[in-house]
């Protein structure tokens, strides 16, 4: 997601698309807290839904990964995130429910600490911010580019750009470690942690170091989803920023 940091008008309030960069640069305050969502929800629901949740029966993390390549089209989960920074400061905790439907749909709903609502519905990424009354949207190839999020696509095409290994075991889960081939990545590294049920955590580290720790729970594979749920339509009224 190559979405550059900016300022926004004089005297507006929150983020604008300049605001949601994958990286947290160019933002403060609640805008960075959202620009930090937007960011990691992309990267994360990407691998989550690429490399999460396969069969209890795969051995190993990579072989789950391959597994749910395969045999897992549609998802739905709760999620907890925690954000650090690289001296260990809690930056942010949110959490909300997300659904997927490969390939490029996608509806994130964070209820706390702010309402947030991201939608992919294939073609484009909308963003939308409540109490801001804001939108921004973006097409989806440009929002997600050359990082993790870019598995969204949900193919074997995107596992080729990154180095995948498996990473061992730690706090009781197996982890699988996704290197990006590309150089100057935001992301250094993200990892998967499994156990018997499937995917339980996953740990995203930015340029920044910056750390990202995701938590799964509740989840549903292959359950139907209205194809209502993949649409958004921009309010009246409301601010709309972007593409």
């Amino acid at each position: 997601m190559n979405i550059p940091a900016g300022r926004g008008p004089p005297g507006r309030r929150g983020n604008t698309a300049g605001d949601v960069d994958p990286a947290g640069r160019g933002t403060n305050g609640r805008g960075a807290a959202r620009a930090a969502a937007g960011r990691d929800f992309l990267a994360a629901l990407a691998l989550a839904f690429t490399a999460a949740w396969a069969p209890a029966a795969a051995a190993g993390g990579l072989e789950r990964l391959n597994s749910f390549m395969s045999d897992t089209h549609t998802a739905r989960a709760d999620f907890t995130q925690k954000i650090i920074d690289r001296h260990g400061k809690p930056v942010q905790q949110s959490g909300g429910t997300l659904e997927f439907s490969r390939p490029g749909r996608f509806r994130w709903e964070y209820a706390k600490p702010y309402s947030q609502t991201i939608v992919g519905d294939g073609e484009k990424v909308w963003i939308y911010d409540p109490d801001l009354n804001q939108v921004t949207v973006r097409k989806l190839d440009a929002a997600l580019g050359a990082t993790p999020a870019a598995l969204l696509a949900g193919n074997n095409d995107a596992l080729k750009a990154f180095q995948l290994a498996d990473d061992g075991d730690r706090d009781g889960l197996q982890w699988v470690l996704a290197t990006p081939r590309e150089k100057g990545s935001q992301f250094a590294r993200i990892r998967m942690g499994f156990d018997a049920r499937g995917i339980q955590a996953m740990e995203l580290s930015d340029s920044l170091g910056q750390q990202t720790t995701l938590r799964f729970a509740s989840f549903t594979s292959n359950p139907h989803l209205d194809a209502a749920a993949f649409q958004f339509t921009p309010p009246q009224g409301a601010d709309v920023v972007g593409q």
